[in-house]
Formats: C-alpha cells, sequence, structure tokens
C-alpha cells in the first residue's frame, strides 16, 4: 500500500468516526489524557493506571480506533524503551519492516505504535505492506532466491521451519526476554514455539486457534423453535455443538426471516476461495472433530512415514460435510474467503454461524461495520459424534461423547528479527528494541481489546475487571475470553506442526479444493489429489529430515 493511500485511509477513518462519536468521544479521549487533548506527536505521559487509562482509548462503543489513537497508545507504552534506550541513541538507523494490512489493521497499528518510538530513538522504518494471500509467496520467494530485503518480519510460528531453521533470524537479547515478560504468555505458546535448536528467535503478540461464533438471538428465538418442532427435527433448538447439528440447522434456517435484521437467513459460513494457504485452517476446522483421535498428537500426516492423513476417511467427511452445505451458503460463495466471511459477511449480519480466530469477539464489539455485537457468542470448535482412529482404521464413538478438538490455527503471529542486522550491534539493538515494543505487556492488553488482528495470548489479558472497565459487559467478556482459554488449554487440541513449507502443504490443498468445490472431483477423489501433491512437496523438501522434523514439533522424540 502506498504511504499515500494510507494516510487518505486514516484521514476517512476519523472523519467517519467522529460523526459517529461526536461529543462523548473528546470527552472520553479527554479522560484518558488525564483531563487535556493533546496533539499527535506531542509528549504524553500515562497518570495512574496504565493498563485502564489505554483502554479508555478510544472505549468500547466509540467506533474504530484511528491512528491517532494507535500513536497514543504506543507513547503511553514507551516506558519500556525509554528504559533501555538512550533519547537519539538509533539516530540514522533505516529499519525495513514486512508485514500485513488486512482488514485496515496489522502494519497499520504498527506505524502508529511506533511513531513515538522513531521520534524517541532516532530511528526510522520503511514498510512492505502485503495480503495476507500473498504473504507465503513473498516470504518464500525471498528465502529462495537469498533476497531477504527486510530486518523485522511479523509471522506466524508454522514459518519458522522455513526461516529459523535456515538461520535467517537474529537470536533474541536477554535483555529482551526480561522486557516483554516471556513467563506471561500462556503456556501453548511457551517453548518450543518460537525457539529453534534451544534458541529463542520470537517475540509472540498474538496467540491464534480457532473457535466457533454463532448468533444469539437466532439460537434463542421462539418463533425458529416452534419451525423446528414443526418440521420434526430432533432434539430441542439450540446452539449447534457438533458438526452434524451445524450441518441440520444451516439446511433448517436457509432462507429463513432474520429475527433481528429481518434478511433472509443462512447458516454455517464456510469460505470456499483459498486464501494464500490460510484458507486450508477452514477446513481443517471441521475436520479436527473427526481427525484429531485423543492421546494422538499426529493429525495431519502419520509421524513415522509423512504419509499424509488429509485423504483418509476423517478429512473426506469434512470435505463432503462442506460440500452437502453449499447450498445453504450465500450466492457466490466460491468466490469468498476467510477474511470476507468474518468482515463482510458474518460481522455484517449476514450467516447464523462462522469460525474465525479469537478476534472476532473484539471486533464485535468495537469495529463500525459490525452489527452483531449485541447478538453473538462464543464457544470452542464443534465436535464430532465420531472420531476416525488411524490406528485401527474403525470410527468410534467415545464413551463421554463427541471428540472436540480446537484447532491451533497459526499458533499466532510474531516478530522476528532477521539475521542480517547481525554485524551492526546499533542497527540489530535497534531492531529488537521495536520488536519488543510492539510485544509489550500493555500494548497486548489494548491489542486484544480492539481491532488488530490479534486476540489474547498473555495470561494476564484474561481479567475480566480490565475488560469490563473498557466498556465490555461481564457476561459477554466471559464468554468470549472462554472460548479462547478453552481452546488453548484443551486436552485434545489439534497443534500445528513447524515444519519447513507447511504453507506449500496448505496452498495446493486449497487449489485442489477449489476444484472439488466447482464439481469438478468428488470429496474423496480431491482428499487423494491433495495427498499426492503432499507427497511429492515431502519428497522435494526431503522425507528423512521432515519426520524428524514433525516428530520434534509433536514432542515424540
Amino acid at each position: 500500500m502506498k504511504v499515500e493511500d494510507y494516510e487518505r485511509l486514516t484521514a476517512l477513518q476519523a472523519s467517519r468516526r467522529a460523526l459517529i462519536k461526536g461529543a462523548a468521544s473528546t470527552a472520553a479521549l479527554a479522560f484518558a489524557s488525564g483531563g487535556a487533548l493533546t496533539l499527535a506527536g506531542a509528549p504524553a505521559r500515562a497518570q495512574g493506571n496504565l493498563r485502564a487509562e489505554i483502554l479508555q482509548i478510544p472505549g468500547v462503543g466509540m467506533g474504530s480506533p484511528t491512528d491517532a489513537d494507535w500513536q497514543r497508545v504506543g507513547e503511553m507504552c514507551l516506558g519500556g524503551t525509554r528504559e533501555t534506550v538512550a533519547e537519539g541513541e538509533f539516530a540514522g538507523v533505516e529499519l525495513t519492516f514486512m508485514g500485513l494490512n488486512n482488514q485496515n489493521q496489522h502494519n497499520f497499528l504498527f506505524r502508529g505504535f511506533l511513531k513515538a518510538w522513531e521520534t524517541y530513538t532516532g530511528a526510522t522504518i520503511n514498510w512492505i505492506d502485503l495480503a495476507q494471500a500473498d504473504f507465503n509467496a513473498r516470504l518464500q520467494q525471498a528465502i529462495a532466491t537469498g533476497t531477504i530485503d527486510f530486518d523485522i518480519i511479523e509471522m506466524g510460528a508454522p514459518f519458522e521451519g522455513d526461516v529459523c531453521a535456515k538461520g535467517l533470524t537474529s537470536e533474541m537479547p536477554d535483555w529482551v526476554r526480561a522486557l516483554i515478560d516471556m513467563d506471561d504468555y500462556v503456556n501453548y505458546l511457551k517453548a518450543p514455539v518460537g525457539t529453534w535448536d534451544g534458541k529463542t528467535y520470537r517475540i509472540s503478540i498474538d496467540g491464534d486457534c480457532h473457535t466457533f461464533s454463532y448468533r444469539t438471538d437466532i439460537f434463542s428465538d421462539p418463533a425458529l423453535a416452534e419451525a423446528w418442532k414443526a418440521e420434526g427435527k430432533d432434539g430441542e433448538w439450540g446452539v449447534p455443538t457438533t458438526w452434524s447439528q451445524v450441518q441440520a440447522a444451516s439446511k433448517f434456517l436457509k432462507d429463513k426471516t432474520d429475527p433481528t435484521f429481518g434478511n433472509p437467513m443462512n447458516g454455517f459460513l464456510d469460505p470456499l476461495k483459498g486464501w494464500g494457504g490460510f484458507g486450508f485452517y477452514f477446513l481443517e476446522d471441521r475436520a479436527t472433530g473427526y481427525a484429531k483421535y485423543p492421546g494422538d498428537p499426529a493429525w495431519l500426516f502419520d509421524p513415522d512415514t509423512m504419509k499424509p492423513r488429509v485423504n483418509n476417511p476423517a478429512f473426506v467427511r469434512a470435505i463432503q460435510d462442506v460440500l452437502d452445505s453449499i447450498g445453504t451458503l450465500p450466492v457466490d460463495q466460491i468466490n469468498t474467503d476467510p477474511g470476507g466471511v468474518a468482515w463482510q459477511q458474518f460481522l455484517a449480519g449476514t450467516g447464523s454461524m462462522c469460525t474465525w480466530w479469537g478476534d472476532v469477539g473484539s471486533n464485535a464489539r468495537t469495529l463500525d461495520t459490525s452489527v452483531v455485537g449485541d447478538v453473538i457468542g462464543f464457544s470452542i470448535l464443534p465436535g464430532a459424534e465420531e472420531v476416525y482412529n488411524t490406528r485401527t482404521g474403525e470410527w468410534e464413538e467415545l464413551p463421554d461423547g463427541p471428540n472436540f478438538a480446537p484447532n491451533m490455527a497459526y499458533i499466532g503471529w510474531g516478530i522476528y528479527v532477521m539475521a542480517r542486522v547481525e554485524g551492526d550491534e546499533k542497527k540489530k539493538k535497534a531492531a529488537w528494541s521495536a520488536a519488543a515494543h510492539l510485544g509489550g505487556k500493555d500494548i497486548a492488553l489494548w491489542m486484544a481489546a480492539y481491532p488488530s488482528g490479534f486476540q489474547p495470548y498473555r495470561n494476564s489479558q484474561f481479567d475480566y475487571s480490565e475488560w469490563e472497565a473498557a466498556g465490555y459487559d461481564r457476561a459477554y467478556i466471559e464468554d468470549y475470553l472462554a472460548s479462547n482459554l478453552d481452546s488453548y488449554n484443551h486436552p485434545n487440541a489439534a497443534i500445528e506442526p513447524r515444519i519447513p513449507g507447511i504453507f506449500q502443504y496448505y496452498s495446493i490443498a486449497e487449489d485442489e479444493l477449489a476444484k472439488v468445490y466447482a464439481g469438478q472431483f468428488t470429496a474423496q477423489e480431491g482428499a487423494d489429489n491433495i495427498a499426492a501433491a503432499w507427497e511429492k512437496i515431502t519428497d522435494q523438501i526431503g522425507r528423512e529430515s521432515q519426520i524428524a522434523l514433525y516428530k520434534a514439533s509433536l514432542g515424540l522424540t
């Protein structure tokens, strides 16, 4: 994205929010400023409780945050930088940062957060902005051609096999570890995540998992409950907890009238368009309950052979579920990617259910374009009445009921410093200082509470009272945060492997799934095509090394 386009967009954001907030916004910002407004770039000092003060910027229900808000939060959270860097210490240093520009989040916020950091330290940051669908291709091209042209990257843990394993990243200095308080991370983001060969390379800024979002008004509507009963459906009308119930609810809801918005309804929203590999996670959401057998950490490949499991009966059933639900989807869903499902459909009042990363909960209440903030609930992903046992080749019903297996999709975004800063101590310290600023404990709370592209990833972010003080009601935030915590801590969570080429596997899977959804292949044929392509990727990378790394990622060595 060009700088002038970015500046124009942030100006439009400010203008739109001003119309929504009016005088109430000014009062809230004045409160956050300790009683007086400050201009962007002017010194600001947090008074009293920093975490409470930044959560009032702009305040829940006061409209989407703007660039001025991001800059102010970044300046107020500059304490760690002031403790570790002298003013002007990085004068003359230029850094290049590569990250995303999705939904006007990610890099948009980072620019604002780092504005005060640049002013204080004297460093300058240049930006490489990527659409999520382009991220893997851009990164892989830089690796393959030996043309790493960035000093800092926003990257997910699955890419560590491609990047850290090749010695392309800088090891975290001890002063950074202390500054960001890594002990505060939720357990599943602690080592070995972010490490390679015992060395730490990552500052976490996110804790990804997919959760289930649904419309509370729809699943508590008495007229729909009566229609469900009249049509002879099984059980009581209510929130689905298994994928078979999701299927039944989706078929029932198609073209009925939305009780809140009055438009024709749709059921569960499947994204059918690829997304640079990231779209495969949404098929995984349907598959994990069928495929992740309790006690077996592997679910994508056989750990002893790297033979794909993507064409076993569990994944085939998940693909068939998608095919069976296409008639319940909005028109032209074949051209809708996961971003469109969450932002242009679900948050805008289309559809009754979807899966997405956990931040959909904060966006529902703090994004201007969301209309569902008061009628949305959350849970872990639906389960399956039967789970496929790869050891026996049989389907099983578990004695304790459905099999649940939350999808730890992407293991969260992190900030990594590239090895090309080594040899220049000033530039290296500058890069790690910028990364540490974005990964700070207080700024993390703000990013989890407002639209950022990130969800809670620190234990300290689960204090309900802080969210209430920001403007969330207790019942909502307990529901939302529980869907994240229950996923992180689930004993049968489906953990993603950090192996080289993982997005090559995912991208080719998306290509083959598109053919299935277009009617060119059956579910089994499409799954077999994916498995054959995955076998070729494994052989190209090196089967024995992939087996060793896959086992290590699953804790089997």
